[in-house]
């Protein structure tokens, strides 16, 4: 576990060639590379909310600023990619992907949770961007199935994770089915990665757990974690079988926070899967 801690720790996502684990701190504006061999981190400080970061092939990665997407080159150049949502102030960009072909997805949520004024976009590697789903309050985890013909998706306050067929060669979605149901006891399902089994790992936030569904929805492992607020697994390490978790002391008390002392870090376990590689944005 690292010991520097984030306030809201998120976006977990292994970088395979860095042999490095990529994620943010939103509300800190950070971005954060760390070489879990090497014990050394890289820190990239942004104005704004930052939601998420996403590798890009070639290098340097998209990053999400409040309702922008912004992208990084590797020598660390900026340059603008879409802006979404124009007005809504009290929304910003959350969980980001992209899939096996270079697509980015990328979800809004209300910071207050008012209902129905986000979406989920997919932006092309031409840098076309195109609200796929909306209606949604808080787009969170993005990912798929071993063989790329399905998508899952998060819409939290739903405590659902939907399934949607999915069209590799198109980018398009079919219609939704419920794949699980999370009770609103165990936590506020926030993000997700898939195993190669099939498997869908989702981190409960406020429930200081993780589950697994298996590739029929049925919770096949509960993980009970020394945090109450896990954000977002992800595989990593040279053959994919540490699952990493980003964490948060976000609404936490002082209290709560001295008896959690692992909050805001990176846990690592080995649960006996693999995983699958991240995909990177081809734009």
């Amino acid at each position: 576990m690292r010991r520097d801690r984030d306030h809201l720790g998120e976006g977990a996502c292994w970088l395979t060639e860095a042999r490095a684990l990529l994620r943010v701190d939103i509300t800190a504006g950070l971005v954060h590379r760390w070489s879990p061999a090497r014990g050394e981190q890289r820190t990239d400080r942004f104005d704004g909310d930052v939601g998420a970061a996403v590798p890009r092939t070639g290098g340097g990665f998209v990053v999400a600023i409040d309702r922008r997407l912004i992208l990084v080159d590797a020598g660390g150049t900026e340059h603008a990619l879409a802006e979404v949502e124009p007005g809504r102030a009290g929304n910003r960009f959350n969980d980001c992907r992209a899939d096996a072909t270079g697509r980015l997805w990328a979800g809004t949520m209300s910071k207050t949770r008012e209902p129905g004024v986000a979406a989920l976009y997919r932006v092309d590697p031409d840098g076309a961007c195109s609200a796929v789903l909306n209606g949604l309050t808080i787009s969170n985890g993005i990912c798929w199935t071993p063989a790329g013909d399905a998508m899952f998706h998060i819409d939290s306050t739903t405590q659902r994770i939907d399934r949607y067929d999915y069209d590799a060669a198109t980018g398009e979605l079919g219609a939704r089915l419920t794949f699980a149901t999370v009770d609103p006891d165990h936590g506020l399902p926030d993000g997700i990665c898939s195993d190669e089994e099939g498997g869908v790992w989702v981190s409960l936030f406020g429930g200081g757990a993780l589950h697994r569904y298996d590739e029929r929805g049925v919770l096949s492992e509960r993980v009970e974690l020394p945090v109450t607020n896990p954000t977002c697994p992800a595989f990593g390490g040279d053959d994919l079988a540490t699952l990493y978790v980003t964490t948060a002391r976000h609404r936490l008390t002082r209290e709560q926070q001295r008896a959690e002392p692992a909050a805001g870090g990176v846990l690592a376990l080995e649960p006996g899967v693999r995983g699958l590689p991240a995909g990177a944005f081809a734009g």
